[in-house]
């Protein structure tokens, strides 16, 4: 088949679509599509080449998109690299406009989807324009001046376009890459996440194993050692795991990821941030930044199998540990990700499994042997998930995740999976108590239907379950609950569309070969017809309760509701699948008993009419001979003997049984056509008869009769949807249904019977046609012209006439003519559009209806609207018509929309992901074999624009512009599909629009006004006129807007008016991007192109441009870039003139300069009009237009800025170090050769020629990781541009700011603005006030200091926030803008500064110390520290000195930390001199202060990492810092009395004692502790050890808000800590401490670390479980502390013991056991006789704490398993009852347990029984309901 084709195409096709082969019409596609390819090829090639990219390229590109819509990826290997390549060169034109960016990348990422279809060694392409493209839209520097608007939809196109292109990068990628951004690896800066997530997204994972040393090889250890060692989740980890998840599955068994398995299932855990233990703090980055569960799946699919079988064992151990918080009763905000979890995995495996085993070989590398998932594999997986997602069957998020979980895992181990689910379905469907059980069993079920029904080698004994569970089923058929029913229904339909419904019992006497099964199956389908039957009862029953005076009082609606119509819609498809399925002998017995139903009873039209008719049609669909004859003499009988009588026809209600028997026939007429031909006549005389009928409702039912018949035989369409071709009816001797139960359909062998029309049925739709649209038309016409009266209820009569004749016949009449308008658009190729052939020849000798219709409704439109143009009914019917006549080829767009869309999710629900191939049933094959059809009929975008249909659109808009607001709605939405279909014709109607809001034309009324601004804002969907990407319209709509303000028709006072311009204003704001003014082509591309149109077939017949037409081409195009700079000026002088209307009310004026702020531009400048108008608005009265006007000042700044420029230094000479480090090793951190780069005091520039030999880095990651290739650094001040230009010296622009800012006037009153508050306490310091003043320093030098330091003398003396707020926004600006001054200016400028932030900070205060902070840390942001060494000297003279109160101190530690955080690494000495300046003073008294030195603390020590690679560092250490601290602390940790917080007293001034000190200590080292938790990269767990056992001293027990802050944050403490990640060396440090610790004499400490345990344990499960002694030690800490004396420690102990055997961390085995049993057995000593008085001792006996002990140990065996029963469950059971008599506390322990055992079990108690013998369930009733429950 293939060679035949690529005979006939003269090329081999990539990968064409197949359902093409399939359509009636196959065989003329061939050269249809050769034709059209080979017209893309030739237009495409010369439009580039003529450098036209719009509208040249863009149209071509579209055609090539829709062409592999339609084709797929039909054209040769040669034109497929070609296209890709043109497209790759086209998207990485640096200046193309950004929205043409974005369509050719969706078209590229469209083209390289496919990646089998292409090899490495056919495509090479190369990662760096994609990288700038990339960084040049993803980091811009000028989006956020707003001179960049991106669409917000660019990201992903983009990441998506990367993805896709990575396969084909070439091999030496990799090491570039790395070299490129190894050097922004620093962990404390943002360039890291920039770095992870360009290696995320970059770096090819799928390079061929021969090439791994270029590859993955170069970077792989660096990197996951680099995430082992991170401990706290920064937000660059995610990438790292989707890096790592996606590496591991594109190279399966060419990695050994064994030694990180423990570390990977620990870190995936603690990603799902369940909640452990009792009091628990998340900290909150841990949710924000936790992991991707779609990658986490994809990692850990890709681990699974190979030789080691680790991975499975940490994933079911992982599941195990999880499972619990599966089962229904659990809920929280974690169930979503567990879920998802659920049901991805198993799809995950699936597909692996497919790539192993089934997929075609192509280039990418194949799996290993060793590697590949064994039978074994896939059992232990699918066992180790079961449990869980049987669980999860009942969860509250619903079923669905569980039922695809099922599906996919019943894929593979059908005989593991089905049954369980079966066990649940059944009992379920007995109950009639819980539906909500019934609908998640049901969904589970459909999900497995198709590996149930197979059957197959693993599972044959499937199919037998399935009519046990269809006959179940039909109670669902419920009609008072709508959910349930809506099941059954799904569920019914999808296990019948597996399976032939015949009766196969009697192949039992006739054939011997059948198995057991067979025969089985055999002898139930005997019950198929009964099943039927009964479900045909059902659905009477279900139609009977639903009539329409049943379910409405008479004033209510007469429509279905829309629970209504989906019952209708469930029973109609069920119905009908049942029907198709049957054998004929069933389908006649069906057929007349539904026959029987409907017409022994009378409906109502509205809705049980509606359902029966469905059956009834679903019937005639079938076997339509056999129906037609039974229904059509029946109704037409009926309808006659009814209307013998004359009146009857003028009746307005009309009797019901005749409606009935109207409604009936017009239903089972949508049949095969060439069926009808036989009912003609009869057909034809019913027509007559009741079209014209006087009641509204019967001529509506007598159209659909018309419409429907015209459907059927002009239609192409398939006749059957059987799952066999060929239907069931030969003998059962020579065939057997139920060997084809769940057979896929074979995508070879279809055998589609379609229904072509034939001659006869066409010639009988045109007779109707003349006979009874003909005379319609013609009344319409007379009525128009006003020579004939006509009621309005006649015209809406013909109207709908007309209508259903359009909607039948539709695909019969050739599309609207007329000449195509000339010069919208001016192009050098031809627009013309590509017409496809659907299968319709027309028939030019009969009349064009289309046109006919079209031309009366004209006619008639215009003579409504002047006459009546209230007939609002017949006005919405010429709408719909008008909407056919434009659109309509047979089918409508949003059927085919949800017809796309429903197939889609049957395929999901049913398809075979395992075996792939488009083994889908034969139904769906050939439905989507018809959707290829309907595709190709609704496939019309880009038609030409003709005469015709501009008047049918200005018909449309003066219909959108009239009095009513429904017919203008209605109006408007047709108009919009229109103006998205035909080529530029929004550019023809735009003027229109516009003239109705044009403030000259006096006779717009108010609601023509509105209609306007309606037309111009759009639907959600389609095209917005008032904001097409284009110069042309733009600027005439933008003006058009704003002028609307003067005209007489605009009212503000209309609330509905304003709300519609704040749309407009809004929409245009949301869908502005940035349109270009740059439309150049680069050479490669027209080098490209012109390979496209000179190689490979087909070939194109469009020539070559010759020379002159390139140098005409080039001419265009500059043409084309300087025409698009006047219009860009032209639309800035419109928008500035509308502006200088005085007249122009103040909300225009606002929308005016908001487009004028859109029009921004980093490729242009300003023109000088809008920026004075800028400058002059930063003073204008309204605060909305000084915000804009303070960014578009800011934005103007960028754009005058004069280049600095750089120049190149090597590293490596600048450090002074002679050996220069050795490449290929890396080594991060602290070295010889970054130390110049750090602030050092003994060499700080501060003399004039220091300052100019200093090299000044201001990145602040330079350096930290490795060198980049070339560094570039400002050359020296002589070659920069000079800084304070004389007035001559200056442009246009900066004459104007400079102007307006020297004068002293115009400085007031924007100081005086600036320092208004805006909103009373939500102020915060502004980045666009910052950035206007940074950007005028920046450019002007200090000329305008003068002028301003008055002011800032005045402000910052002054204590209002809003004047604090002003001058920090001003100082911040200046300290960045000084970056290229002098040094003496510099010089001066600090001795300015200083005194004024001293000031500053003396005067600060609690609503101002956040933005000074704010404002020091934006003036320190990337900036070489040794610049700002004033700065920083300054802010270090003593922050902490008791003047101005402890608030102030907090307030300048705040300051301070901001400055030096941004210096990250690079001023150890300043970290130094703080640590030691601020250790004396860390017995803080203040709480304010206190948090303030910790988190400041965190900063310190944040540099000291513990990461790969990584130098030790020179700042400050936690290691020594904590040595220090320790020695201090010593009074607490020796003593043994309790620690009580110390309260200061006001008077005490002597000395305290050393103790007291110690306590003030610890409380700021405890906010240090919390502070850094979520803070640092990597947790300091030794030196945290050494204070651990000091906190479990104090921290309390019970949860209490009343503690004392140094309880509750010694607490704090304890749960962050116990929740760190630890490294598996740090795990025997820990567990040492804690065993000291658990030997304390505080019972409270003994306690806490068992709830330390529970938490640190869970959290780090894998790591803990890889380590055998561990474990061994854990188990000897809870079991030692089962035994305390303290009872609440004992009891905990017991809880602990319960999680971990629940979480299976420990096991349950035989010695553990025994040696509770041994323990419960202790004698107790003899009770002492209580009623003599004695005083009973109160402290137990150590006899006493054992036997407790062992109670408590089986009770916590017992409470691990709260959902199911193991097997020595009954047994401990028994044990336990014992001692339900001993002494406090064993019985109430015992009482406890049992009491809980019966909560959880109670729901599936009745499983759980059978587990017990006789005897034991006699005790345990017995024990359960005893007297001493109620005791």
């Amino acid at each position: 088949m293939k060679k035949a084709q690529s005979d006939t195409l003269g090329f081999v096709p990539q990968k064409d679509i197949v359902y093409n082969k399939l359509l009636p019409y196959a065989d003329r596609l061939d050269d249809e599509s050769s034709e059209i390819l080979s017209r893309i090829k030739g237009n495409l090639g010369r439009a580039v080449q003529l450098r036209e990219i719009w509208p040249g390229v863009l149209f071509w590109t579209r055609k090539l998109s829709t062409y592999m819509r339609l084709y797929g990826r039909k054209f040769s290997k040669e034109d497929h690299v070609l296209f890709i390549k043109l497209l790759y060169e086209l998207v990485t034109i640096p200046k193309l406009e950004i929205s043409m960016m974005q369509g050719l990348a969706r078209l590229l990422i469209n083209l390289l989807k496919k990646k089998e279809l292409l090899s490495r060694e056919d495509l090479e392409l190369p990662w760096r324009p994609l990288y700038e493209l990339h960084d040049r839209i993803l980091f811009s520097k000028t989006e956020h001046l707003g001179l960049n608007w991106f669409p917000n939809s660019v990201e992903s196109v983009l990441k998506t376009l990367v993805k896709n292109c990575r396969p084909y990068f070439s091999e030496s990628a990799t090491q570039e890459m790395l070299d490129e951004w190894r050097p922004l690896l620093c962990p404390f800066d943002v360039t890291m996440q920039r770095a992870i997530s360009y290696f995320e997204l970059f770096l090819p994972t799928t390079l061929p194993p021969k090439l791994h040393h270029k590859g993955f090889k170069l970077w792989f250890d660096e990197l996951i050692n680099l995430w082992v060692s991170v401990q706290n989740l920064p937000s660059w980890e995610v990438h790292l795991v989707n890096l790592f998840a996606r590496l591991a599955n594109d190279n399966i068994g060419y990695i050994d990821w064994d030694p990180y398995i423990p570390k990977i299932f620990t870190r995936i855990l603690r990603s799902l941030n369940l909640p452990v233990g009792t009091s628990q703090m998340i900290v909150p980055r841990y949710v924000t930044n936790a992991y991707d569960i779609s990658h986490v799946v994809l990692w850990v699919s890709s681990l699974l199998g190979g030789p080691s079988k680790q991975t499975q064992a940490q994933l079911s151990g992982l599941f195990n540990s999880i499972t619990s918080f599966f089962h229904p009763s659990n809920h929280g905000r974690w169930l979503m990700k567990l879920m998802k979890l659920l049901q991805r995995l198993p799809a995950s495996v699936v597909r692996r499994l497919h790539r192993e085993r089934y997929r075609k070989p192509s280039w990418l590398t194949p799996i290993p042997d060793t590697h590949k998932l064994t039978e074994e594999d896939i059992t232990e997986f699918v066992q180790s998930m079961m449990q869980p997602v049987l669980l999860a069957m009942f969860s509250k998020t619903g079923s669905l995740d569980a039922a695809q979980a099922l599906q996919n895992l019943a894929l593979m181990r059908p005989e593991l999976v089905i049954p369980p689910v079966l066990e649940k379905t059944y009992p379920a469907l007995e109950t009639l108590t819980e539906p909500h059980q019934l609908t998640a069993t049901l969904s589970c079920m459909i999900g497995v239907a198709r590996s149930l029904v197979s059957g197959g080698q693993r599972f044959p004994e499937g199919p037998t379950h399935m009519l046990p569970l269809l006959m179940r089923a039909l109670p669902g058929v419920d009609p008072n609950d709508f959910s349930k029913c809506m099941i059954t229904f799904q569920f019914i339909a999808t296990f019948v569309t597996l399976v032939p419904l015949v009766d196969c019992s009697s192949a039992l006497h006739e054939r011997t070969d059948l198995t057991e099964v067979e025969r089985e199956m055999c002898s139930a389908s005997a019950e198929f017809e009964d099943f039927v039957l009964q479900f045909m009862d059902r659905c009477f029953a279900l139609i009977d309760s639903s009539t329409l005076e049943q379910t409405r009082e008479e004033t209510e609606t007469e429509k279905m509701t829309h629970l209504e119509s989906l019952v209708e819609l469930g029973l109609s498809s069920t119905f009908s699948t049942i029907l198709t399925q049957c054998s004929l002998d069933i389908f006649k017995v069906a057929l007349e008993k539904v026959f029987n139903f409907a017409t022994t009873n009378i409906f109502e039209t509205r809705v049980a009419g509606r359902m029966v008719s469905d059956m009834c049609r679903a019937a005639a669909k079938c076997h339509p001979a056999e129906s037609l004859k039974v229904f059509v003499p029946h109704c037409c009988n009926a309808i006659n003997q009814i209307a013998v009588n004359e009146e009857v026809l003028n009746e307005e209600e009309l009797d019901k049984e005749f409606l009935w028997n109207l409604q009936l026939l017009s239903e089972v007429t949508r049949v095969d056509g060439d069926k009808l031909i036989p009912y003609r006549s009869d057909l034809v005389q019913i027509l007559q008869l009741t079209l014209h009928l006087k009641c509204k409702q019967g001529y509506v039912l007598a159209c659909n009769l018309l419409h429907h018949i015209l459907r059927s035989t002009a239609l192409i369409y398939p006749t059957e949807y059987c799952s066999v071709p060929g239907g069931f009816h030969q003998p059962v001797c020579d065939y057997l249904p139920i060997k084809d139960w769940g057979r896929p359909g074979d995508l070879w062998n279809l055998d589609i019977r379609w229904h072509v029309p034939s001659v006869e049925e066409i010639s009988l739709a045109f007779y109707l046609l003349d006979l009874l649209l003909q005379p319609e038309l013609q009344r319409l016409q007379r009525f128009s012209k006003g020579e004939q009266e006509m009621s309005r209820d006649d015209v809406l009569q013909s109207l709908t006439i007309v209508q259903h004749c359009l909607l039948g016949a539709g695909s019969l009449m050739a599309p609207l003519k007329g000449e195509p308008i000339p010069d919208l658009v001016h192009s050098l190729v031809n627009l013309d559009e590509t017409t496809l052939y659907t299968g319709m020849d027309y028939d030019k000798t009969r009349e064009n209806y289309r046109d006919a219709i079209c031309n009366v409704m004209k006619e008639l439109l215009h003579y409504i609207l002047e006459h009546s143009e209230d007939d609002t009914k017949s006005l919405f019917s010429i709408i719909k018509i008008i909407s056919d006549l434009l659109h309509f080829k047979g089918s409508h767009k949003h059927e085919f929309d949800s017809r796309w869309k429903s197939f889609n999710l049957v395929k999901k629900s049913m398809e075979n992901r395992l075996h792939g191939k488009k083994q889908h049933i034969r139904a769906l094959l050939i439905d989507r074999v018809m959707l290829q059809h309907e595709l190709r009929k609704l496939t019309v975008e880009g038609c030409q624009y003709r005469t015709t249909h501009q008047e049918l659109m200005k018909d449309l808009l003066r219909l959108s512009t009239s009095t009513y607001s429904q017919i203008r709605s209605r109006a408007q939405s047709v108009l919009f599909t229109a103006l998205g279909t035909y080529n530029f014709c929004c550019r023809d109607l735009i003027p229109h629009v516009l003239e109705f809001l044009n403030p000259d034309n006096s006779r717009v009324t108010q609601q023509q006004f509105k209609g306007a601004l309606y037309c111009l804002l759009g639907n959600h969907s389609g095209v917005c006129l008032a904001n097409l990407h284009d110069w042309e319209c733009i600027a005439l709509t933008w003006p058009g807007i704003v002028r609307s303000g003067l005209s007489s028709a605009m009212s503000l006072e209309k609330p509905s008016i304003v709300r519609l311009f704040d749309d407009l204003a809004d929409k245009i704001h949301r869908q502005y991007e940035t349109i270009g003014i740059d439309f150049s082509i680069p050479e490669e591309c027209c080098a490209v192109a012109k390979l496209l149109m000179i190689t490979g077939n087909p070939f194109p017949n469009e020539p070559v441009p010759s020379e002159e037409e390139s140098e005409d081409g080039l001419k265009r195009q500059k043409f084309k870039n300087s025409e698009a700079v006047e219009k860009y000026k032209g639309l800035i002088g419109d928008l500035l003139d509308c502006l200088s209307n005085r007249n122009l009310p103040w909300k225009f004026e606002h929308i005016s300069i908001g487009f004028l702020s859109l029009l921004l531009r980093d490729d242009h400048q300003l023109p000088p009009a809008a920026v004075t108008f800028f400058v002059k608005s930063l003073n204008h009265d309204s605060l909305y237009v000084r915000k804009v006007a303070i960014s578009a000042v800011a934005g103007i700044m960028k754009q005058i800025k004069r280049p600095h420029k750089k120049v190149p230094v090597s590293p490596n000479e600048m450090s002074k170090y002679c050996e220069t480090v050795e490449l290929g090793r890396i080594a991060a951190g602290d070295r010889p050769d970054n130390q110049w780069l750090q602030y050092n005091s003994s060499n700080l520039p501060r003399k004039q020629e220091e300052w100019e030999q200093c090299v000044f880095v201001e990145k602040t990651h330079w350096g930290y990781y490795c060198w980049p290739r070339k560094m570039l650094i400002y050359a020296p001040a002589e070659e920069q541009p000079t800084p304070n230009l004389s007035r001559e010296e200056m442009t246009e622009r900066e004459l104007i700011i400079f102007d307006h800012f020297t004068d002293p006037v115009f400085i007031n009153q924007f100081v005086e603005f600036l320092s208004l508050e805006d909103r009373k306490g939500k102020d915060k310091f502004s980045p666009r006030r910052f950035c206007l003043f940074k950007g005028l320093f920046r450019n002007f030098g200090d000329a305008f200091l003068p002028v301003l330091q008055p002011h800032m003398e005045r402000l910052v003396s002054d204590s209002h926030e809003s004047k604090q707020r002003c001058v920090a926004e001003i100082i911040s600006g200046l300290i960045r803008g000084c970056k290229h001054w002098s040094f003496s200016k510099v010089e001066s400028l600090w001795e300015l500064l200083c005194p004024l932030l001293r000031t500053a900070l003396s005067n600060i205060t609690i609503e101002t110390y956040a933005d000074w902070g704010t404002c020091i840390a934006t003036a320190c942001e990337s900036r070489d520290p040794r610049k700002l060494h004033r700065l920083f000297e300054m802010l270090m003279e003593s922050p902490v000195n008791g003047e101005g109160g402890s608030f102030v101190d907090a307030c300048r530690l705040y300051v301070l930390q901001g400055g030096l955080a941004q210096q990250e690494w690079r001023v150890p000495e300043l970290l130094h001199r703080l640590l030691q300046y601020l250790e004396p003073k860390l017995t803080q008294v203040y709480k304010n202060v206190r948090e303030r030195i910790g988190s400041v603390l965190t900063y310190i020590f944040m540099i000291d990492v513990n990461l790969p690679f990584t130098q030790p560092t020179s700042s400050p250490r936690i290691s020594d810092f904590t040595e220090r601290i320790l020695l201090k602390l010593k009074p607490l940790t020796e003593g043994d009395e309790e620690i009580q917080n110390h309260v200061i007293e006001e008077n005490e001034v002597e000395e305290q004692d050393e103790r007291t000190q110690a306590i003030k200590l610890l409380k700021t080292v405890l906010k240090w502790l919390i502070a850094s938790a979520g803070r640092s990269f990597t947790t300091a767990v030794p030196e945290q050890l050494q204070l651990l056992p000091l906190l479990f001293k104090i921290a309390p027990v019970e949860n209490d808000d009343s503690y004392d802050e140094l309880k509750r944050d010694a607490k704090t403490c304890l749960s962050l800590m116990s929740q760190g990640l630890l490294y598996t060396d740090q795990i025997p440090l820990v567990l040492s401490v804690l065993k000291e610790i658990a030997g304390s004499s505080s019972w409270h400490a003994r306690y806490t670390v068992l709830t330390y345990l529970q938490i640190m344990v869970f959290y780090n499960l894998f790591t803990f479980m890889s380590d055998q002694k561990a474990v061994k030690d854990v188990r000897g800490l809870v079991i030692k502390l089962l035994e305390d004396e303290q009872l609440e420690v004992r009891e905990m102990a017991a809880t602990t013991l319960s999680g971990f055997l629940q979480c299976n961390f420990l096991s349950m085995d035989a010695p553990m056991q025994a040696h509770f049993e041994a323990l419960c057995k202790t004698r107790l000593p003899k009770k002492r006789k209580r009623e003599l008085g004695f005083v009973v001792d109160t402290i137990p006996s150590a006899d006493l704490v054992r036997r407790h002990a062992g109670v408590l140990g089986l009770s916590a065996c017992i409470l691990s398993s709260p959902y199911d029963v193991p097997t020595w469950m009954p047994q401990l059971l028994m044990d336990l009852s014992a001692h339900l008599n001993d002494t406090q506390p064993i019985e109430m322990t015992v009482k406890k347990t049992l009491s809980n055992f019966r909560r959880t079990h109670h729901d599936n108690w009745q499983q759980h029984k059978q587990q017990f013998t006789d005897d034991q369930l006699l005790v345990l009733t017995d024990l359960l309901v005893s007297p001493c429950y109620y005791a």
